[in-house]
């Protein structure tokens, strides 16, 4: 028996925009893929300018947001994969921004 292995090319990513509810990502092969930002805790709990301070990594095959310690990956969001952060993580997390 044979199989055939398929090699699939992951578009690098053009633009971003957050919105209080979902991440919109404009990909160079002309899709547009929207996700809940529900989907990434860290996101959801960003404030408006967190959410603005994102740039892509890998040349656009990622992007990343400093000041929340966030990456989310092209790959990820194409196979519909949400955060996979660890809730006592999140917690933590979420614990040392109320003493900022």
């Amino acid at each position: 028996m044979t199989t055939l292995a398929v090699k699939i090319e992951i578009p690098n990513a053009l633009s971003v925009i957050v919105t209080v509810d979902t991440l919109t990502v404009e990909l160079e092969d002309g899709r547009t893929v929207s996700v809940p930002i529900a989907w990434y805790p860290r996101l959801l709990h960003a404030s408006e300018e967190e959410r603005k301070g994102w740039r892509f990594i890998g040349k656009g095959r990622g992007i990343h947001w400093e000041g929340i310690d966030e990456d989310i990956s092209v790959e990820g969001l194409l196979a519909g994969r949400a955060s996979g952060e660890h809730q006592s993580s999140l917690k933590k997390w979420l614990e040392s921004r109320k003493k900022d």
